[in-house]
């Protein structure tokens, strides 16, 4: 399997969590609610976005670069990471909701450019040998960590 293959069946899933936040949130009445599903959302994101890091964006920094994309591609996988931190140093559930529901919003935007720039920039720039040796690697990470 492809890495971009397994980086989308994952953004699957997170469409998923992310459609069921959007439902359930404004139902959630307590504080503790709304940390507790954003723990989960950064508890699944993290190791996400470590493997794509690390296996797929790093080889195309350069082609990133070249776009003038760097920056802000890693800036957004450190907004969300900062805005699911701010949800559990909040103090009021309504604050927190509404940092949830943001970064929801981001998640999906980030999604997004992935799905329709960097990953089809991925097929083309990598050959399919070097995909499918980064899905193994992939794999074998996601077998380690039993996620």
């Amino acid at each position: 399997m492809k890495i971009t293959e397994a980086l989308i069946a994952e953004h699957g899933v997170f469409h998923g969590l992310f459609d069921y936040i959007e439902r359930t949130a404004p139902n959630l009445k307590t504080l503790a609610e709304i940390k507790t599903v954003a723990g989960l959302l950064d508890a699944t994101l993290d190791p996400h976005s470590r493997v794509e890091e690390e296996l797929f964006i790093a080889p195309l920094d350069h082609c990133m670069d070249q776009l003038g994309q760097t920056q802000s591609f890693h800036g957004e996988h450190e907004e969300i990471e900062a805005t699911l931190d701010a949800i559990q140093q909040s103090k009021s559930a309504k604050a927190a909701r509404k940092l949830l529901l943001e970064t929801v919003r981001a998640c999906r935007r980030h999604f997004d450019k992935e799905e329709r720039h960097v990953f089809p920039m991925g097929e083309r720039l990598l050959k399919a040998r070097t995909l499918n040796t980064l899905g193994a690697e992939w794999q074998k990470r996601r077998e380690d960590t039993g996620w």
